[in-house]
């Protein structure tokens, strides 16, 4: 898998297979939310360097027919099976890996979504704690940016943004 990668993965790396991405909507119909507690990640502590591959199908949702119209309709999840997200800390110098605390950062870099890729810069914040990295940010995404179409018959009823919550724990490797 990319998380091998020498790039992403040294000696000074966190990491996990079950990291935590959920994505809510609402509208004047209903609330969306989804939740996915398979998403690979990786932080290199020395280089800055972050990577994040959530495999779309992993998204479970209260009603199976959601998820089927998600896959199917929306993501086209078997054209488009992954998002991943490749950046840098912006601000690396501010977080220390060898002290516990938290420590508000800002990653920029390229996210992938629906095959569009577009740049962004995401706040956030970083937790040392126990040889663990704990990561957690709340951002915006707007589907038409990244080519995923709402059907007429569905305006409304779906957001033009969602927002995307990660809360991974990453292992010290």
């Amino acid at each position: 898998m990319m998380l091998s990668a020498a790039l992403y993965v040294s000696a000074q790396s966190y990491a996990t297979r079950t990291g935590r991405v959920s994505f809510f909507s609402t509208t004047s119909v209903e609330n969306i939310e989804a939740f996915n507690n398979e998403a690979a990640a990786a932080i290199d502590s020395k280089t800055g360097n972050v990577l994040f591959i959530i495999p779309i199908k992993s998204f479970k949702f209260e009603k199976a027919l959601m998820q089927e119209h998600f896959n199917d309709n929306y993501m086209e999840s078997d054209k488009f099976p992954k998002a991943e997200f490749k950046g840098k800390i912006s601000d690396l110098s501010t977080i220390n890996f060898a002290k516990d605390g938290t420590y508000k950062t800002n990653v920029t870099g390229k996210i992938t979504i629906h095959g569009v890729t577009r740049a962004v810069t995401i706040p956030g914040t970083i937790q040392i704690k126990s040889g663990k990295a704990i990561v957690n940010a709340v951002f915006k995404v707007k589907l038409a940016d990244y080519g995923i179409k709402i059907a007429s018959v569905a305006k409304g009823k779906i957001a033009e943004q969602v927002e995307v919550t990660i809360n991974s724990s990453l292992d010290k490797k």
